[in-house]
């Protein structure tokens, strides 16, 4: 399976970086939304 990894990661290497970050933000957008309701 990290073989597997390994490959996509190579072959997509120009996009990798923009969709790590873009994973990053809406995870950090989801855990912000969820703890704002318990704020009130």
């Amino acid at each position: 399976m990290l073989r597997q990894i390994m490959i996509v990661a190579s072959r997509s290497r120009d996009t990798l970086l923009p969709d790590v970050l873009g994973a990053v933000a809406l995870m950090t957008a989801l855990v912000i939304g969820l703890y704002l309701p318990g704020g009130y």
